[in-house]
């Protein structure tokens, strides 16, 4: 947080919760943290229900385990329903009252696309969700190894050298993005949910689970085990670019 400047007061920060651990253990630490600070600053803790339930009327509905968990640590959660465009790389056969069924999706032999194409619309959306409430900064959990996840997926796809930044300004410096979890790892983060009694909240997408990036965190998770310093070579490497020794 010092290094990257990533609270100052006065700060309207809007917290994007998921339901992965990593977002609920973020809620909890800028509510802890807000306790203590030296600054002031209010949060807005906001998940985008993107509509997957379970099959038939009795189906899962993950937002309740969301609210659940938050409201026992005393955080306020606001659900703010998926818009349209977010679900362009699903096709959605039928919506009906706490279901939704998804029939095969003309990109189902490349689910990196939809997953691509729904993040991409939920970013957007929380942007536009930022200057509604009037929040200068958005909080993601994303951890060091989502980063060097990242980083690898960007070079093996994408053909560029590049990762998530712990604090990204945008728009002009209008709005920050920032990742308070970016100098911890995922044990790490899985060790204070455990403390704190929080449970991740299935994912109900069908494409979850099947995904580039879950393939390449099992085969860097294989060369972890090999040798568990390689890791922290590799996020240093981050931050030692040789730009003469690039094409």
């Amino acid at each position: 947080m010092q290094t990257y400047s990533m609270l100052s007061h006065g700060d309207c920060v809007l917290v994007a919760v998921s339901g992965g651990v990593d977002s609920l253990v973020l809620a909890w630490l800028l509510q802890m943290w807000l306790k203590k600070a030296p600054i002031s600053y209010t949060l807005r803790f906001v998940h985008i229900d993107m509509g997957f339930r379970g099959q038939g009327s009795g189906g899962v509905n993950p937002v309740e385990g969301i609210r659940e968990q938050l409201c026992r640590l005393g955080i306020p959660l606001v659900v703010e329903p998926a818009e349209a465009q977010a679900m362009a790389g699903v096709s959605v056969s039928t919506r009906l009252p706490g279901t939704v069924s998804l029939a095969p999706s003309k990109d189902e032999e490349r689910p990196e696309r939809s997953c691509f194409l729904c993040a991409r619309q939920r970013r957007h959306q929380l942007f536009d969700l930022a200057r509604e409430y009037g929040c200068n900064k958005i909080a993601f959990g994303h951890h060091k190894d989502d980063l060097i996840e990242t980083l690898f997926l960007n070079m093996f796809y994408s053909g560029n050298l590049s990762t998530m930044m712990p604090r990204q300004d945008i728009f002009a410096g209008r709005l920050a993005l920032i990742r308070p979890l970016a100098y911890v790892e995922k044990h790490e983060v899985q060790e204070i949910a455990v403390t704190l009694g929080l449970e991740p909240v299935a994912n109900l997408c069908p494409l979850a689970g099947n995904t580039r990036r879950d393939h390449l965190r099992k085969v860097l998770h294989t060369l972890y085990q090999q040798d568990p310093g390689i890791k922290a070579s590799i996020f240093a490497s981050m931050g030692n670019v040789r730009k003469g020794y690039l094409l």
